[in-house]
């Protein structure tokens, strides 16, 4: 799919790394500092092997050489600072870097092994796994100045406490992808989904991103220069990706054709990272047949990770992002139905949907009514993988605060219905009834991504890095 449709390649994700320790231990015990410098390489060269690019500003030994620290951290723009604790270290060699470089922090402890040889050990063999000492002293120092505190402990070579730093790395994935985000608003809201209105204001204030505000002209404009050749060639990529429904009319397969060619356009031509859309229409004039044409191209830029959907839903497509951010793929879902037999909960959508998910070839197919909408054409439609995956929603409160809230269930095969809809049955382990009642009171409004796999501690991490609240129901 990837040499079909490559994924968008983004701002790679920054690390910041900074080891130390105190330095009135290096003339006591002379064979300490080049033991614990071996370590800092050993770290640091596993950040680097890591999807990120890291600035590693290498061992301080004094709260001089923390500030420097702090100014070459500040500088770099990192989406998150790892610091690494190698030994006892005063919390006024590590406070500046968290104050100054206005970035999320992550403290870490790994000792050189499992244990101590208590039997051969002196004090300075002693202290080399004494990293676990200040990390009270951080976490007190940290709350006291108002900082979030995180943390992992653990031994150098501990593949457990690497995959709980990985969930640090992955999390801080999200908060770059958001935080240099530009999202795309094309029409107006659904008349009526008054938990799908958002203030544009909110995005920038809680995540740096930016919101561009567009017109459905902005798209009929590029559909009137896409040429017939750049159809047929839309239509054939189509063709290799997608399995044609009888349904399928050639002229509406042509029209989704030609919007998805202009739609990838207005994304390349604005910088977008996310589109939500609607137009409501009347009688099939051309804003309506634009709105009913874009379910082809906005299921391909989703593929690429690019989430484009339907309804004007703007914090879905953050949603979507988010997973998309932890390769976990993200497709746009609602409640569909329960069924109380084999207690699972039905879901998906109608319209665009991420392919990535996808158990089998997805099917084009053609309706002469959406439901609910105006207009008609090609929709997509294929069921859910079996296999476990998280709903993440991004929710807003009475006071404007937003907040990920997410859900963990598994993909169980099952009779599906065959309408142009993405589908699937999601078994939660209790009464579909009550997890809805669970779900709906989270505050999550009726919209989410459907991400493959048990995201929860990521999504959790990333609200944290984020400065929202986290739910999971």
């Amino acid at each position: 799919m990837t040499d079909l449709l490559p994924v968008k390649q983004r701002r790679k994700t920054r690390i910041g790394l900074v080891a130390g320790g105190l330095g009135t231990y290096w003339p006591q015990f002379p064979d300490l500092l080049p033991q614990l410098q071996e370590s800092a390489r050993y770290v640091s060269q596993r950040f680097q092997d890591m999807d990120a690019e890291v600035t590693d500003v290498g061992f301080i030994s004094d709260a001089q050489e923390g500030a420097a620290a702090a100014e070459k951290l500040r500088v770099a723009d990192c989406d998150l600072i790892v610091l690494f604790l190698t030994t006892y270290l005063t919390a006024s060699m590590v406070l500046p870097i968290a104050q100054r470089a206005n970035t999320p922090v992550l403290v870490i402890d790994l000792q050189p092994t499992e244990k101590m040889d208590h039997a051969s050990f002196d004090t300075g063999a002693w202290l080399a796994y004494c990293g676990q000492c200040p990390v009270p002293e951080m976490g007190n120092t940290f709350r006291r100045a108002g900082i979030p505190f995180r943390s992992v402990s653990g031994w150098l070579r501990q593949e457990s406490a690497w995959r709980r730093i990985g969930q640090w790395i992955r999390a801080a994935h999200v908060r770059a992808a958001l935080r240099h985000a530009r999202h795309g608003l094309m029409g107006h809201v659904y008349p009526g989904m008054l938990d799908v209105s958002t203030d544009l204001t909110l995005l920038p204030v809680t995540f740096g991103s930016h919101v561009e505000v567009l017109e459905f002209d902005d798209l009929r404009q590029r559909v009137e220069k896409v040429t017939e050749a750049e159809t047929r060639a839309r239509m054939d990529l189509a063709r290799e990706i997608f399995t044609l429904d009888d349904t399928v009319r050639e002229e509406d397969f042509a029209w989704g054709a030609t919007v998805s060619v202009a739609l990838d356009r207005l994304v390349e031509d604005f910088e977008l990272d996310s589109v939500a859309y609607y137009h409501r229409g009347l009688d099939g004039e051309q804003h309506e047949r634009l709105g009913a044409g874009m379910i082809l191209g906005a299921s391909l830029l989703t593929a690429r990770g690019i989430p484009v959907t339907g309804e004007y839903e703007l914090r879905t497509t953050v949603a979507q992002l988010a997973t998309q951010a932890v390769g976990a793929g993200g497709s746009f879902c609602e409640l569909q139905a329960l069924n109380f037999e084999d207690n699972v909960v039905e879901m998906g959508h109608d319209g665009p949907a991420h392919l990535a998910v996808s158990a089998r070839d997805p099917l084009l197919r053609g309706l002469g009514v959406y439901h609910g909408k105006r207009g008609w054409g090609v929709s997509v439609e294929f069921d859910v993988r079996p296999g476990p995956v998280t709903l993440l929603g991004l929710g807003q409160d009475r006071d404007g605060s937003l907040s990920f809230i997410a859900a963990e269930g598994t993909v169980v095969p099952g009779p599906l219905l065959a309408i142009g809809n993405t589908t699937s049955r999601v078994d939660f382990g209790r009464d579909p009834g009550e997890w809805v009642d669970d779900w709906s009171a989270s505050g999550v409004g009726h919209h989410w991504s459907l991400s493959l796999d048990h995201r929860a501690a990521d999504y959790k991490a990333a609200a944290s890095l984020l400065g929202i609240d986290f739910r999971q129901v």
